[in-house]
Order: C-alpha cells, then structure tokens, then sequence
C-alpha cells in the first residue's frame, strides 16, 4: 500500500505567519524525507507557504532529488492578468499537479461569490488543473462553481475546517459539517482528510474525530477522501497519523484504505509516481 501525504508545507527562510505551525526557520525537505521514513510515508505533495517567498522554487527542487518522493500545488497570483496565460502551461513544470489557494478572508472570499475568477475555473478546467482549497465557510459557492464547470476537479482542504487557522477544537471545530457534506452530490469535488489530529484535544488515536471522518467517508466515499497531515502542525508524529487511519478505523477495509492513504489522491490529482 502506497501511503501519500496530500498536504505538506517545505519552507526554507522565515517563521510561519500561521502560529499553529512549527515556529522554525525551516523544515526542509531533507528533514521532511527523514521524518516520512520513519513514519512510513511513501510520499508528500508540498504546499508551498507564502511565508517563504522561495518556498517554490524549493519544492520544485525537491521533486528532482528526491524523484516519486515529493509533488507540488501551487499557485499563481489571482490579481494579476498575466496568470491566465500561464494556466495553459502550468502541469508542464516537472512534479507541478495543480493549483492551491485558501478562500478564508476577503477579498478572495468575495471572488467566489462574485464571478471575479471565473476565468480561473474556466482556464483550470480545460488545463486540466485541479485546484485545492481552504474555504470553511464558502461551501455553497464553491458547489456553484462545482456545478457550473463539471470537468474541474476540486478538493476541499482539512476537512472542510479551517486547520491551524482558528483555535477551535473538538465538536466546535466541526460546525461546518452539514454544508461540507452537501458538495459530496457533485462529482467533481473531493475532500482532503487533512490534519484530523490537530483539531482534537485528546490523544491518539483521537477517537473524537472518528465520526467526523466516517460522515466523510460516507458521502464522498474512498475515492474522494484523502489521507494527509500538514505534518508541521500536528500534535503527534508522522506514524501516529498513519495508523489512526490504518489500525483505528475498523470500518476502512484493505481496499478503502489502498484508495484513501494514496491511491485515489494520485489518481485525483494525475501524479505518475513512476514518472
């Protein structure tokens, strides 16, 4: 079973702007390899953070050195015209899947709802880009889009929450599940089961996010559910986040945890790890 992280932060300067991460320099991909080995981690796709404003062309050296190991979704600024003409050629850049952005605080809230980016949605899906994204509370915007560009594949980060970017922990964290679980009807969106651990106040193996994670798996099911950790902001190691999927979720048989853990992620986002 190949066991792929579908989201991971590499940074190399500065502290992280997001205090629920690591407050460290850097965590590189050297230590980020060390760290997946011994937890069992066949591979991570990077989420460059914009707190490093060399935190791409990192990732992308990553992927050479480290060949099947890493992946990258990136991003292209949303105010600048000239992006739209990079959409076209964006997956061509070895290891690049896709296109990640958080739709948290305005003003890039505001453009789902007023049709700013559409030519984002239009350009990704005849690129064939996926996009990821962090936007707890935009649900039914984000099914709108869903529902008006069918070929473009979208996935939800974190459980649908808002990860490291609000203090809110158990039950209270999970409020926005009704409205997540309505996107499972359209086909193209999927779900990052990102980061469980970090919104429970108890130990693992977190049983109190358990049943949030059955209520996703119920809606999108396995092929629309994917494993991850956003490591650098965990309150346990890498394995401990492994096995709370593999060994203390009774209900995932052999074959939804192939799909969940990596198999349906690299299918999702079109990552050959042989390639």
């Amino acid at each position: 079973m190949q066991i792929i992280d579908a989201q991971i932060h590499l940074w190399g300067t500065g502290l992280p702007s997001n205090q629920a991460h690591w407050q460290v320099t850097a965590f590189t991909p050297a230590q980020a390899i060390a760290l997946m080995d011994e937890g069992g981690v066949h591979g991570a796709v990077i989420h460059p953070p914009g707190w490093d404003p060399g935190s791409t062309e990192m990732a992308l050296k990553a992927v050479a050195d480290y060949p099947g190991r890493f992946a990258v979704m990136g991003s292209l600024p949303l105010d600048q015209p000239s992006s739209r003409d990079l959409l076209a050629g964006w997956r061509k850049q070895s290891g690049m899947l896709g296109l990640r952005y958080p739709f948290i605080d305005d003003p890039v809230r505001q453009w789902l709802l007023d049709g700013t980016l559409d030519w984002l949605w239009a350009g990704a899906e005849e690129a064939g880009i996926p996009i990821a994204t962090l936007a707890t509370g935009s649900f039914p915007a984000l099914g709108r889009i869903a529902e008006r560009f069918p070929g473009l594949r979208l996935t939800i980060d974190h459980m649908g929450g808002r990860g490291g970017t609000s203090p809110l922990k158990d039950d209270a964290a999970m409020t926005h599940m009704p409205d997540l679980l309505e996107l499972a009807k359209f086909p193209n969106v999927a779900i990052k089961a990102t980061g469980a651990p970090g919104y429970s106040t108890e130990a693992f193996p977190f049983s109190n996010m358990h049943r949030y994670l059955r209520q996703i798996y119920d809606a999108f099911g396995p092929n629309r559910m994917f494993w991850g950790t956003d490591i650098s902001k965990m309150p346990c190691s890498w394995q401990q986040c492994v096995k709370m999927f593999t060994e203390a979720l009774p209900w995932l048989d052999e074959q939804d945890k192939r799909l969940i853990m990596g198999q349906a992620l690299c299918k999702w986002w079109g990552w050959d790890r042989a390639v």
